[in-house]
C-alpha cells in the first residue's frame, strides 16, 4: 500500500502490538497517551486526523477526565473501543455519543478497529472545511474558541497580551458568553500550561460550605471531616485558580480570600498552621462590581485586587457572522444525536439566528440547535425546530409592492368612509370615477354587485 504515513491518536493504557501492527499496515503511525498524560496545548496544536480511545483500561473515574480532554479536540475522528459492560455506563455512553464518530465492542479482529478507524478519519477530513471555516487560526491561543468578527479578534489579542504576565485577570460578561474558555486559554498560553488549571464557580456553592472548598480542612474540624481535604486554592499551587462568579461570593467569604492575595497563604479550616500556594488567579463574573462595591455586596479593596488586568467577554448578538459560524459548528460537533441526516439550516432558520437577541448567549444556542437536531422532522433544521419561528422576519418587499400595497390601501380606506359610494371616493382620491373603477379592477377590489349608483351591495348591507 503507497502513501504518507497518517498519526493515530490512542488514548488508553497500552495498545496491543497485534492491533499497532495491523494499523501500520493501514499506513498509521501510532502515538500513545497514557491517561495520566493531561491534553496540553502543545499536543492540541498538532492534532488532526483520527484516534482510538481504550475504555478497556479505564480503573479510576479520573480516567474519563483525561479522555474527555482529549476527546474535545474536534478535528481528530474519535472512535471508541471498549467492553459491553463499559458502555453501559451513563458517562461513558455520554463521551461517545458527544465525540465519537462509530464504537467497537470488544473482542473482535483488529480489521474490524481499522475499519472503524479509517471511517472516522474519512467522515472527520469531509467535515473538516464545514468546522474550520468558523474558526479563527489562532491555535493554541484561543484553546478551540471560535469566532472572526472584530470582537472576538480583539478578544484573542486580549488573551494573547495578559498570558504573558502573571498579574490577576478578571474577566467580565454577560452569562452564558464563555468567560471559563478565556480563562483557560489564558492558562493555555502562559508559562504554567503545564500546572493544574482549577476552577470553582462561587455562585453554585453554599457559603456555608464555600470555606472549605476554597481552603481545605483538617480531620476534626467539624462533624464528618474524617480526613483532611485539599481545598481548591492549595489544589490550584503552581497553576491557575479560576474563580468563577466571583460578584456572588459571600461577604464572610471575600474577608478569606483577600488575605489569601495578600499573605500567598492558606491556612485549613481546623489548622493551626499556614500553607504557602504560588497560583495565578484568574476571576470572572455578569454582576455589575461597581454597583455591587456601591451597594456594599462586594468588597472594594479585593476588587481591586482581583482586576488588575480586564478582559470584556462580548456578547453573542454583537458578534455578527460568528452567530451562523457557531451554529454550524454546533450540528457538526452533535448531529450524531439525530435520527435522520441533516443537511444544515434552512433560510428561515439563519433570519431567525441574526434576528433572536440570545438573552442565553453561546450556551443559549449550543442547547437550541442541539435541541433542533433532536426535534428536526426535515433534512434541514428550521426556524421551528429552534423555537424562534416568532423571530423570522417578514420577506423584503420592491418598491413596486410598497405602492401597490400603500394605493389599494388608501382606496380601501376612502371607499369605507364613504360606505361604498365610488363618486364621493373618487371626488376625495383627486381621480375620476373612471380611473377609480380601473384601478378597482387592478387590484381585484371591484364586487360584482354594484348597483346603478355604482355602490356594492356589502355597502348596502352595512348601511341598512
Amino acid at each position: 500500500m503507497t502513501g504518507e504515513f497518517r498519526e493515530l491518536y490512542y488514548v488508553g493504557r497500552e495498545m496491543p502490538p497485534d492491533l499497532e501492527s495491523a494499523l501500520a499496515k493501514r499506513r498509521w503511525t501510532v502515538d500513545s497517551i497514557n491517561f495520566k498524560s493531561g491534553c496540553n496545548a502543545a499536543h492540541r496544536r498538532d492534532l488532526a486526523g483520527a484516534g482510538i480511545v481504550d475504555f478497556s483500561g479505564v480503573r479510576v473515574p479520573q480516567d474519563l477526565q483525561i479522555i474527555e480532554q482529549w476527546l474535545a479536540c474536534s478535528r481528530v475522528g474519535w472512535v471508541a473501543i471498549g467492553y459491553l459492560e463499559q458502555f453501559n455506563d451513563a458517562v461513558v455512553r455520554g463521551l461517545i455519543r458527544n465525540y465519537c464518530f462509530d464504537y467497537v465492542t470488544l473482542p473482535t479482529s483488529n480489521e474490524r478497529i481499522a475499519n472503524a478507524v479509517g471511517h472516522a478519519h474519512g467522515m472527520v477530513t469531509l467535515s473538516d472545511e464545514a468546522s474550520d471555516g468558523g474558526r479563527a487560526v489562532e491555535g493554541d491561543e484561543t484553546g478551540g474558541m471560535i469566532g472572526s468578527c472584530d470582537a472576538m479578534l480583539g478578544l484573542f489579542r486580549s488573551i494573547r497580551k495578559v498570558a504573558t504576565t502573571d498579574a490577576p485577570v478578571f474577566i467580565y460578561g454577560e452569562s452564558g458568553t464563555g468567560k471559563e474558555l478565556t480563562a483557560a486559554a489564558i492558562h493555555e498560553r502562559s508559562t504554567r500550561c503545564d500546572q493544574p488549571f482549577v476552577a470553582i464557580n462561587c455562585g453554585a456553592i453554599p457559603a456555608h460550605l464555600l470555606q472549605s472548598e476554597l481552603f481545605g480542612y483538617e480531620r476534626g474540624a467539624f462533624t464528618g471531616a474524617n480526613q483532611r481535604k485539599i481545598g481548591r486554592v492549595e489544589a490550584a499551587n503552581g497553576g491557575t485558580l479560576f474563580l468563577d462568579e466571583i460578584g456572588d461570593l459571600p461577604l464572610e467569604s471575600q474577608a478569606s480570600l483577600l488575605r489569601f492575595l495578600q499573605e500567598r497563604k492558606v491556612e485549613r479550616l481546623g489548622g493551626h498552621g499556614s500553607t504557602p500556594v504560588d497560583v495565578r488567579v484568574i476571576s470572572a463574573t455578569h454582576v455589575d462590581m461597581q454597583t455591587a462595591m456601591i451597594e456594599g455586596r462586594f468588597r472594594a479593596d479585593l476588587y481591586h485586587r482581583l482586576c488588575v488586568l480586564q478582559v470584556n467577554e462580548p456578547p453573542l448578538r454583537e458578534r455578527g457572522k460568528d452567530i451562523e459560524k457557531l451554529a454550524h459548528h454546533m450540528l457538526e460537533r452533535f448531529k450524531t444525536d439525530a435520527r435522520r441526516r441533516l443537511r444544515g439550516f434552512s433560510s428561515c432558520a439563519i433570519a431567525a439566528l441574526y434576528t433572536y437577541g440570545w438573552p442565553g448567549n453561546v450556551r443559549e444556542l449550543i442547547n437550541r440547535v442541539r435541541r433542533a437536531i433532536v426535534m428536526a422532522e426535515g433534512r434541514q433544521i428550521t426556524a421551528r425546530d429552534l423555537e424562534l419561528e416568532e423571530h423570522v422576519e417578514a420577506a423584503p418587499i420592491t418598491l413596486a409592492q410598497a405602492r401597490e400595497a400603500a394605493e389599494r390601501q388608501t382606496i380601501e380606506m376612502a371607499l369605507l368612509r364613504h360606505r361604498g359610494r365610488l363618486g364621493e371616493a373618487a371626488q376625495e382620491l383627486g381621480i375620476s370615477r373612471v380611473t377609480l373603477y380601473r384601478l378597482l379592477n387592478a387590484h381585484g377590489l371591484r364586487s360584482e354587485e354594484i348597483d346603478d349608483r355604482g355602490t356594492p351591495s356589502c355597502a348596502k348591507r352595512s348601511a341598512a
